[in-house]
């Protein structure tokens, strides 16, 4: 079997199969919704080609455990129920023309996300042409790996209580003193959840780099593609927040925007 053809064919399927069913439904969040889900089966098709290589392996089995904690956040939050579209969508769509939008739909939800998904996981490729057993190294990077998916886990879970906490209040008909949460890992990065998401696909790069013992090679375009689109997203979600809340400024002004860093001292608003 040759994991890079298998791959290269999932990789064509889900980008038509996400933007057909995007103009069938006219939600757009399919591309969101097997984000967590390609990337297992890439993995797994190199961990079937390598018989058992316990590097691959071992990256598989640490890129199952990222997949079933994100599906998990995301189905909680509705995201696979009918309606469940990212809400900056939305948004994105009022700000353009429909053609606009729709071009943006095939070439950068649907094609250019679909890309970075298979791309960010092609440091296994190169762990596949340089089989070995493993090293320390390995397991360092793989206990480094299991502590940033637990400080996501964490990050993402502050939010959820957050939000339970704002809906509970709404319902019985009062006010929340806060609109956005400030406090937990929120207090030392805005988007502590993003840190440690692209935390764990630079350390996965970091098995390419221990299998074939050169510091850079082509492979790293996955991380660094990963960075960007979350610079991307992040500019673009705090956009909505700032229009949405005037204290967000204030936020802005003493809390780091990724790295979890102390706050900065200086009034809250």
């Amino acid at each position: 079997m040759d994991p890079v053809r298998v791959c290269l064919e999932i990789f064509a399927a889900t980008c038509a199969g996400t933007w057909v069913l995007s103009l069938a439904t006219r939600e757009y969040s399919w591309t969101d919704r097997i984000w967590s889900v390609t990337p297992v089966a890439y993995l797994w098709v190199f961990a079937a080609a390598s018989d058992g290589d316990p590097r691959v392996t071992l990256m598989a089995v640490l890129v199952t455990l990222w997949g079933v904690r994100l599906t998990f956040n995301f189905a909680r939050k509705g995201g696979y129920a009918p309606g469940g579209e990212d809400y900056r969508w939305g948004i994105l769509r009022r700000r353009l023309k429909s053609w606009q939008f729709q071009a943006f739909n095939l070439l950068f939800i649907s094609v250019y996300q679909n890309f970075i998904i298979w791309v960010m996981t092609l440091p296994v490729l190169t762990v596949y042409h340089h089989p070995g057993p493993l090293t320390g190294w390995d397991w360092l990077l793989a206990l480094l790996f299991l502590a940033a998916l637990a400080g996501e886990t964490l990050a993402d879970q502050q939010q959820w209580n957050f939000q339970q906490w704002k809906k509970a209040l709404r319902t019985a008909g009062r006010t929340p003193a806060v609109d956005f949460l400030q406090t937990g890992l929120f207090r030392y990065s805005r988007h502590p959840n993003f840190f440690f998401e692209q935390a764990q696909w630079w350390l996965f790069y970091g098995f390419a780099v221990t299998a074939s013992g050169a510091w850079l090679h082509w492979t790293l375009a996955g991380p660094v593609l990963v960075t960007l689109l979350f610079a991307g997203s992040t500019a673009f979600t705090e956009s909505i927040s700032q229009a949405r809340y005037p204290e967000y400024a204030g936020y802005r002004r003493r809390t780091s925007p990724i790295i979890p860093l102390p706050p900065r001292l200086g009034p809250k608003h």
